[in-house]
């Protein structure tokens, strides 16, 4: 039979869901008739222009994040499943009560980048133009909304001037507060690609600063000062030959910059050294290097933005490229790098509380417009609470009834343990979710089940404005709706029908372009997003919309690849504007019982909250547990040792992770991952430590210094428990709740999702009676466990399992020592053996994954090494690692370093 007849194939092309990057990707669905099941196959879209082809691990595993285990598949009100006339019922019920008896500035909506412009055009619209609040912000509000001010206060718009192809050209990359070789690889291999020196602005080392020219490891919170005195330098060649200042784009283009030059002028160079903690002549290198580099791009992330005063920071950085005239030009401009796929899109139709849709702020004029253009029954007169202060109004009892959609503030926002506590004691708590256990569904009234990835249809804008179709490839899954599906329901139930009267995601599309063109002309409001010479597509052809960036419209019908090349910004005369920073210190700042402070941000194969990638096994293989990085003086000033489980204190709560010793961190600076949460693990959710203070312009709250103690934890042992599902999910819930027996013996844990079920890792106080422990866990009503012990150099292994249920557990007094986890899982995958006993014996010991895409180890690297290889490329080449996402190099690199110096001495 012809391979044709056995497989049909489906290719579909679509938008990767995790970083701004906006990857295409290429989904295959291959369906056989012989077992009736789809096999889906995931790669890079060559002709998407963000990424050509490539994709980072996590993009390359998004086919392992597919299924429907854990998914929310039916409406659940009060714990339990319900039909949807049930669940629509009540959340219109709760909404309009709650409105009629405390007006409607008494509900919220809690948006997500996850989400497409379609779903978050129509909550926008239900809120602000007919409910008649702007109480709906976003987690794009934690991420991106000190860039998005900055851009405002001096380019007139939230308007991104550069592009990828700029990285191409640009012959100097700052990277500022930003490990781009984690977090945006794709671009990261751009960057490199083009041979542009790197510098990167850093308080911690990193992957990125491993593969950079120059790192400047300045101290945290002082970024502003840095390019304060940047902008003091350049003016020192203002009136030279060799350049400095761009003195014709200055006069012609800008407003502002003598009183902003007045401001820098304290900072010296000298001083700029001593406040920023660097040397002197890296400085003046680096000083130099900007101003002698006419290509120069600063990209700039979230080191610079989750700030008490990112605005500033940003500001401060676009004001050395005004002077330089560095904007609007082929490979050069400040380039604020997106976290999430849709940020950016969901700010163009007003995601932010501050925002109306069609990037229009709260001006009579705007919201006049916009009343019009919707036939609104009731506009929003002013802006909405952000997002700190949206859930600060929820535990004071303002805020009512909350609707959060995509997202998991319980885990992500500053003091995570009071805004759960305040969702528990909300009246009405709606969550929007395709997963039906997080710690934020754990707090809701009513949970709806919503699509995913590879289910939803609409539209996504990436961090260079580039628009791009997230098509479905699957079928709905259960009972599982579209978002905007279930907002427009309750919107017509609320009795407004004929303005939600959407058919497709298509049809919304379309309202979305037309409005943002009414009215955009220089005579009345002219603004930077315009996509409405989109606004009249077809359905088909909004099916094979390429991707294209905005605007689009009469002047531009195929996109603009670059803003502002003309020297005309979005100001009301045109001019851009320098911003005067004060550079200030982080709010949260160290004393005697917090002495050190703690960075927050992501690990290499993770995103977010894990809902996603953490269903991916592969994606664990490099970090699978909570850590927290310090320096050796650190470790040995607290009696810290390496892989020790230690706890980090602050003033609002307590984190546990495994230590990594590193010099990669200063001293009196620890770093942790922010992807764990109480679903995962015990006591790991890290922005649980962050003090709630904020940006006074963004409203973006401080979560880059805490200030923190940490202690290391003393532990009897450590246990690996392998259990198929259903006993691993009896284990879970108890441990959720707490169970005062089980924590007399356990100090800690975390889950792993394995193949036909989870192992967990525990840590112990004392040791266990496992039978005992058993019984509490499972309640064997009586039943022996099977038992069997094997004493070891490196310590004894226990094998315990009934016959009802599978259970492998394996102990040892040193973590580090525990046997090979994929070894032990592929035990659990299969019948176990006639003398169980087997399991204890030639269990090799763990090894570290480095290449996650190709699956290289730790140990296969090093014993390549030993052999005589001596490059990344080399090792490239024999065992494919680095090859793929290229996010493992520098790690790589590190283990040559290390090996070869070892060898040398």
């Amino acid at each position: 039979m012809a391979l044709t007849e056995l497989f049909s194939a489906r290719r579909s092309c679509t938008t990767c869901p995790y970083c701004g990057v906006g990857c295409g990707v290429a989904a295959t669905r291959e369906s056989s008739p012989g077992n009736g099941e789809d096999v889906i196959r995931i790669q890079g879209d060559e002709q998407h222009p963000a990424n050509k082809g490539k994709l980072c691990v996590k993009g390359s595993s998004l086919a392992d994040t597919l299924g429907n285990h854990g998914r929310l598949l039916k409406p659940q009100l009060h714990g339990k499943e319900c039909d949807w006339e049930t669940a629509m019922a009540f959340a219109t019920s709760k909404l309009r009560e709650t409105i009629d008896e405390h007006g409607p500035d008494s509900v919220a909506f809690y948006l997500s980048g996850q989400l497409l412009t379609e779903d978050y055009y129509v909550a926008n619209k239900l809120m602000k133009g007919f409910i008649g609040t702007a109480n709906v912000d976003t987690n794009s509000r934690l991420c991106m909304s000190s860039a998005v001010a900055a851009y405002k206060r001096a380019l007139g718009a939230d308007a991104v001037p550069c592009n990828y192809e700029d990285l191409d050209e640009a012959e100097l990359v700052v990277l500022i507060g930003s490990n781009a070789a984690w977090t945006h690889p794709i671009l990261f291999q751009r960057m490199q690609a083009a041979n542009a020196k790197l510098v990167v602005v850093d308080p911690r080392g990193s992957a990125t600063s491993e593969m950079a020219d120059m790192h400047l490891a300045i101290t945290p919170g002082s970024d502003a000062a840095l390019f304060n005195g940047l902008l003091r330098y350049l003016s020192e060649y203002g009136l030279t030959e060799f350049g400095g200042l761009d003195q014709a784009f200055i006069h012609n283009h800008t407003d502002n910059f003598t009183d902003t030059l007045y401001a820098a002028a304290e900072w010296t160079p000298e001083k700029v050294a001593e406040y920023c903690r660097v040397e002197l002549a890296q400085l003046l290198e680096f000083y130099d290097l900007f101003r002698t580099t006419e290509k120069t791009i600063s990209f700039y992330s979230q080191g610079v933005n989750q700030s008490s005063t990112g605005t500033d920071k940003n500001n401060a950085i676009i004001n050395c490229h005004l002077a330089t005239g560095r904007i609007g030009k082929p490979g050069c401009g400040p380039f604020s790098i997106t976290g999430q796929p849709n940020a950016m899109g969901g700010r163009e139709v007003g995601g932010l509380a501050n925002m109306l849709a069609a990037h229009m702020d709260f001006t009579d004029d705007n919201i006049n417009r916009v009343g019009r253009f919707w036939d609104a029954a009731k506009m929003a007169k002013a802006p909405g609470l952000k997002a700190v202060e949206l859930f600060d109004a929820v535990e004071r009892g303002e805020i009512k009834a909350v609707w959060i959609m995509a997202t998991n503030p319980a885990v992500s926002m500053p003091d995570a343990r009071r805004v759960a506590a305040a969702l528990k004691n909300c009246p009405t708590v709606i969550v929007s979710d395709c997963v039906g256990d997080t710690d934020t569904a754990r707090c809701a009234d009513l949970l709806l089940p919503a699509t995913t990835w590879g289910e939803k249809n609409g539209t996504v804008t990436n961090s260079e404005r580039r628009i791009s179709r997230q098509k479905s490839f699957l079928p709905k899954p259960g009972k599982a709706r579209h978002d905007w599906e279930i907002i427009c329901d309750v919107a017509r139930r609320l009795g407004f029908a004929e303005a939600f009267d959407f058919q497709s995601a298509a049809d919304i599309f379309r309202e979305h372009a037309a409005l943002s063109g009414f009215e955009n002309n220089r005579d009345q409001a002219r603004r930077a997003f315009d996509i409405s010479a989109l606004a009249n597509i077809s359905d088909q052809e909004y099916d094979f919309l390429t991707p294209v960036q905005w605007p689009v419209n009469a002047e531009h019908p195929h996109g603009a690849v670059r803003l502002f090349s003309d020297g005309d910004f979005y100001t009301p005369n045109g001019r851009a504007r320098f911003i005067p920073v004060q550079p200030q210190c982080p709010k949260q700042e160290t004393r005697e019982e917090f002495p050190l402070l703690l960075n927050s941000g992501r690990l290499r194969d993770q995103w977010h909250t894990m809902t996603r990638t953490g269903r991916a096994r592969k994606l664990l293989d490099h970090s699978e547990a909570p850590e927290l990085h310090l320096h050796p003086r650190d470790a040995a000033r607290f009696g810290i040792e390496d892989a020790q489980l230690v706890r980090v204190e602050s003033e609002k709560g307590q984190f546990f992770g495994r230590a990594k010793v590193t010099s990669n961190q200063k001293p009196g600076q620890l770093f942790a991952p922010i992807h764990w949460s109480d679903s995962l693990a015990y006591n790991a959710t890290v922005s649980a430590l962050a003090i709630p203070v904020t940006d006074p312009v963004s409203g973006q709250p401080e979560l880059k210094q805490v200030a923190v103690n940490v202690e290391p934890l003393s532990a009897h042992s450590y246990a690996c428990l392998l259990l198929r599902t259903k006993a691993a999910e009896e284990l879970h819930s108890r441990l959720q709740t707490g169970d005062a027996q089980l924590f007399e013996t356990i100090l800690h844990w975390y889950r792993v999702p394995v193949e036909g079920g989870y192992r967990f890792e525990l840590v112990l106080k004392k040791q266990p009676d496992w039978q005992s422990m058993a019984d509490k866990l499972f309640n064997l009503s009586g039943r022996q466990l099977n038992r069997k012990r094997l004493q070891l150099p490196s310590g004894e292994r226990w094998l315990l399992h009934s016959e009802e249920m599978e259970l492998l557990v394996f102990t040892s007094a040193d973590w580090q020592t525990l046997p090979d986890r994929k070894t032990l899982e592929n035990a659990l995958q299969q019948p176990l053996p006639d003398a169980p006993a087997k399991l204890l014996h030639d269990v090799p010991p763990g090894a570290q994954m480095v290449c996650t895409c190709l699956q290289v180890s730790r140990k296969e690297i090093e014993t390549a090494i030993a052999e005589g290889v001596a490059s990344v490329e080399e090792l490239g080449e024999l065992l494919g690692c680095g090859t793929n996402c290229g996010s493992c190099k520098p790690e790589i690199s590190a283990l040559l370093n290390t090996n070869l110096a070892v060898a040398v001495g």
